[in-house]
């Protein structure tokens, strides 16, 4: 079979080897603009109580101490603490630029933030939240996109005619026998490997950068790697495109209470993060039986999201945009 082998570069412009501006670090401030826009729309059509001249610096604040921050912390409580760090623990924490951002932590952190913005300008905490919820998966589509640019977070071993051969295989040390056969098998090429890399990096380092640039490494590397699935690609799909066009057609076409919409987007993330972890290796951080710590964390979603269902319904609070159209239609 005939597999794609990945050779994309996580660098927009590289300035030195392992510096320079990162399509990741892009695809944030994308959704960061893409995000604003979409919430100033609904702020102007009356879908969230909060003023359009608000929006602005709400998703600012929430970029940053929201998803940044939130996302941080988060990796390090559900992940990072299982890896080996040598630094300052102090500083550790800080180090952004060397990976490591939750998506369930970022979540998280945008709820605390907007509950936080909620109280300070006496907002309704459901009706600005539900918005957010809306536009969220842009942000969820944009930085799955980089996840695959980057060739992290890949998929299980497939046939599939679309799989994906990934050089950054050969980081894992789960997969130690196929970094051994790449070893041997670019043994020829060895004066052409080492141009790459830095003075510092590794022979898999070397590996990896040279295949994205040299098409004989590649082709050796075609009889190595191993086919897997585009998880972030999968991934992207559902968190991103599906769960936004269900969540924009609810907020937009239907009359439901504050919260639901909420509820909605933590319901239904969890279970396309769960589908879509299906297809992806597991973080070998820990796990939770047959779980992932993705697809484990998720199922507390499921609940939180009842919750703001079950509040919603119960309170029948509605978004003024919801009101016009309902006395409009002279439903009840």
């Amino acid at each position: 079979m005939l597999a794609y082998v990945h050779h994309l570069s996580p660098f927009i412009f590289e300035f030195s080897p392992g510096v320079g501006l990162r399509w990741y670090g892009m695809a944030y401030v994308l959704a960061f603009l893409l995000g604003h826009q979409l919430y100033y729309r609904l702020a102007k059509a009356g879908y969230t109580q909060m003023p359009p001249a608000q929006v602005s610096d709400f998703i600012t604040w929430a970029a940053v101490f929201g998803v940044m921050l939130g996302g941080r912390v988060g990796w390090i409580l559900f992940y990072g603490f299982k890896e080996n760090h040598t630094d300052d623990p102090w500083w550790w924490p800080l180090e952004v630029w060397k990976g490591g951002m939750s998506s369930h932590g970022g979540i998280l952190g945008l709820v605390l933030f907007t509950f936080y913005w909620a109280r300070r300008h006496k907002l309704s905490w459901t009706s600005i939240g539900d918005s957010l919820c809306v536009v969220a998966p842009v942000g969820l589509f944009v930085v799955r996109c980089a996840n695959f640019i980057n060739g992290e977070l890949f998929g299980h071993e497939t046939k599939v005619p679309w799989a994906v051969q990934f050089p950054t295989e050969l980081f894992d040390s789960r997969f130690s026998a196929v970094t051994s056969r790449a070893f041997d098998a670019l043994e020829p090429l060895q004066a052409v490997v080492e141009k790459y890399g830095g003075e510092h990096a590794s022979w898999s380092e070397r590996i990896v950068e040279a295949a994205r640039h040299e098409p004989q490494v590649r082709a050796i590397l075609a009889n190595v790697l191993t086919p897997r699935h585009p998880s972030q690609i999968y991934e992207a799909l559902l968190e991103g495109v599906l769960l936004f066009l269900i969540l924009w057609l609810v907020r937009t076409k239907c009359r439901v209470p504050r919260g639901v919409l909420t509820g909605l987007f933590f319901i239904l993330y969890a279970v396309f993060r769960i589908a879509g972890e299906v297809f992806r290796v597991p973080d070998p951080a820990w796990a939770v039986g047959s779980f992932s710590a993705g697809q484990f964390l998720s199922l507390f979603m499921l609940l939180i999201g009842a919750a703001f269902i079950g509040w919603g319904m119960w309170s029948r609070h509605y978004e003024s945009a919801l009101e016009l159209k309902s006395s409009g239609s002279g439903n009840s």
